[in-house]
């Protein structure tokens, strides 16, 4: 599909409003009515919604959606930072910047760029940013939903710096759920994680899926490639497909550190659980002119859809 196909269909599927104190949000469409909403603060996705119009991003009623502040909810970008494991602010900087409308990016893959609604945005270092990362980039991301309502994100970091840099990354996604006590993970059985509730301890992951009774904040290791979250209640599963992103983290605060955020319901942690695609025990190294991808895909299928079916033990996308 040449580029005149693109513009085609990024104009009839995308409008841009301005919303949130004037800052511009990107909605998505499909013909079937699901559709995506991109804040240009942060790039970060703010709504995601199947084509019975159910959210199915988590978004805290106490969220701040004013600049610099963070959105505590939707997919915030984590870079080039994840957590405090840095000397930046918490989860980097990107999440708290302007990111532009890239009208001309580079090309993608042809079947990252068919068939779909999509916007491509860019970020490039400023020199605020650089006093605290003396590192030359160009972030670009494009966020993109299928026909059949699926979320696509692809992120495109550049070194265009005269000396190499690292950074570690997280797609930090805030999934809606029906009750927390009723969600399972599996794909990540039997692998070791750093747990940050235990100075980022290691530990191997000893049940056959992963629940929920108390705080969790763990970031799984060298996983694979698609990971299943089963909300039983809801009888549905977020299938989440992923490409140059090892790293898993999982979170959900739980009951005594949701009281303790602002921006937070102290009841909230009942109805969300973050599962990240991310890169976060092996930084990325970027030599002059090399560039990383990661690429995050979310589905929902019904959970009778069993796990066998989609392949969690395999790799790739």
């Amino acid at each position: 599909m040449g580029h005149s196909a693109a513009v085609w269909d990024y104009r009839a599927a995308t409008e841009i409003t301005k919303d949130w104190n004037g800052i511009h949000q990107i909605v998505l469409r499909t013909p079937r009515g699901a559709s995506a909403q991109v804040c240009l603060h942060g790039a970060q996705v703010t709504s995601w919604r199947n084509e019975h119009g159910e959210e199915l991003l988590f978004t805290s009623s106490k969220a701040i959606f004013k600049a610099p502040k963070a959105i505590r909810g939707g997919i915030p970008i984590c870079f080039p930072q994840f957590g405090n494991c840095g000397s930046l602010e918490l989860h980097g900087f990107a999440r708290n910047r302007m990111w532009a409308i890239d009208d001309n990016p580079p090309p993608l893959p042809a079947n990252d760029s068919s068939g779909k609604s999509f916007i491509d945005l860019v970020l490039k270092s400023s020199e605020e940013d650089m006093k605290g990362w003396p590192h030359s980039f160009e972030f670009r991301l494009r966020v993109s939903l299928t026909t059949d309502g699926d979320l696509t994100l692809i992120s495109r970091v550049r070194n265009i710096n005269g000396k190499p840099f690292s950074f570690s990354f997280a797609y930090h996604t805030y999934l809606m759920v029906s009750d927390i006590s009723e969600i399972r993970i599996e794909g990540l059985e039997t692998l070791d994680y750093l747990d940050n509730l235990f100075q980022k301890e290691r530990f191997t992951e000893q049940g056959d899926a992963i629940t929920f009774e108390s705080e969790v904040d763990r970031v799984y290791l060298s996983s694979p490639n698609i990971i299943a979250v089963l909300d039983h209640e809801r009888k549905r599963t977020f299938v989440i497909r992923k490409d140059g992103l090892p790293d898993v983290a999982v979170w959900n605060p739980w009951e005594k550190k949701s009281k303790s955020m602002a921006d937070f319901g102290d009841e909230e942690y009942k109805h969300m659980l973050c599962v990240d695609g991310a890169v976060i025990e092996k930084p990325v190294n970027l030599k002059p002119g090399e560039e990383w991808t990661g690429r995050l895909q979310l589905s929902v299928v019904p959970s009778s859809f069993c796990s066998d079916r989609l392949g969690l033990d395999r790799s790739g996308l």
